[in-house]
């Protein structure tokens, strides 16, 4: 017998595109490997189907968001980000979830975390990821959360309530500056890239450069193994060049395609995360791709439409991820938001599958 064998407290949510299990920190294991190893068997990861757990058999439907009272005076709840691979005894910290982070403000208040307001609740959420706190305003008309609405985002059927998402100081997010080697440009194994970090560390590169129109289906990039093995090359290459250390099991930096807006938007993008391609984009994701797409000489800037507003509109493979993008006279990205949605999928008690011996 565990102490888990009464179940384990989860709300199965989905912010955004992507789907995870929300816990209470405190209802977790305190050490973080023996939280991990829970979470896999939670999941029913390493297996390529998780037949035996809740997750989803793909990186955007096994995801963790643990939460817990602020640590930090300007934020009401803490929130950590946890990837647990499908296919490998993996659990990484070592990014945030800009999708996820759609569904902690809806989640707090759930859990008894934070106090709804009547109205609008703003929810100061402190990124344990990455330090920086997002502010979430949830609809909540009679101090209760509202799920149905009219706005629609593109990889989510049906409309729902906003989700309104405000970024502070999300430069260098992980790698200490906004663009860590000091470079616009730094050429990779014959490649120009863009080592950049607004949120999300990534190595945005044009999809010409790999013989790709940057149209192609997320299947027939994921089963091109050779587009995989050389972006593989360059990811792992780039990331001490961005002061992420040795990434061989790391989850980050993601790799972007990037080519001219096929639908009205600034950028086409397809993006690797990071060994297979996303169904859409991450939130941190798409405001990285816009910002690299403002900066002069990149291989973003060099297909990308720039509006004349502040709305940036991410083309991915199911549609586009509109991100606002605040820029100053010199046009230098200066605050980033963003629009997403949210639902609870269900509440109630998860048991994890038993140890592997």
């Amino acid at each position: 017998m565990t102490d888990y064998d009464d179940g384990i407290a989860c709300l199965w949510m989905r912010g955004g595109t992507s789907k995870g299990a929300v816990f209470r920190a405190g209802d977790l294991p305190a050490d973080p490997a023996a939280r991990d190893a829970l979470l896999l068997r939670v999941m029913g990861s390493p297996d390529p189907r998780q037949i035996d757990g809740i997750g989803g058999a793909d990186p955007l439907t096994s995801k963790a968001a643990v939460l817990s009272p602020p640590t930090r005076s300007d934020a009401d709840v803490d929130y950590l980000f946890l990837q647990v691979f499908v296919d490998a005894a993996t659990v990484s910290d070592a990014q945030g979830c800009g999708n996820i982070l759609a569904a902690v403000g809806p989640a707090a208040i759930e859990l008894g975390l934070v106090a709804a307001q009547d109205g609008e609740t703003p929810v100061r959420i402190h990124m344990r990821n990455t330090g920086e706190i997002a502010t979430a305003t949830i609809q909540t008309p009679g101090g209760r959360v509202r799920y149905g609405g009219d706005a629609a985002i593109d990889g989510v059927p049906g409309r729902h309530a906003p989700v309104r998402l405000v970024f502070g100081n999300t430069q260098g997010s992980m790698c200490g500056a906004l663009l860590p080697t000091g470079n616009a440009v730094d050429v990779i194994e014959g490649v120009a890239c863009t080592l950049i970090d607004n949120g999300m560390p990534c190595v945005v590169m044009a999809a010409a450069d790999f013989g790709l129109t940057g149209a192609e289906p997320r299947e027939t990039l994921d089963g091109d193994t050779a587009l995989k093995a050389r972006l593989e090359a360059i990811r792992l290459i780039a990331g001490p060049m961005m002061a992420l250390g040795d990434v061989t099991d790391k989850s980050v930096p993601k790799m972007m395609l990037v080519s001219p807006p096929l639908a009205g938007g600034v950028i086409n993008t397809r993006s690797f995360i990071p060994h297979r391609c996303h169904a859409s984009i991450g939130v941190f994701a798409a405001v990285t791709a816009a910002t690299a797409a403002t900066l002069p000489g990149t291989p973003a800037a060099s297909v990308a439409v720039l509006p004349e507003g502040s709305t940036f509109a991410i083309e991915h493979p199911v549609g586009a991820a509109e991100v606002y993008i605040g820029r100053d006279a010199e046009g230098r990205v200066t605050d980033t938001g963003t629009v997403r949605t949210a639902r609870k999928l269900f509440s109630g008690l998860v048991y994890p599958a038993p140890e592997r011996g």
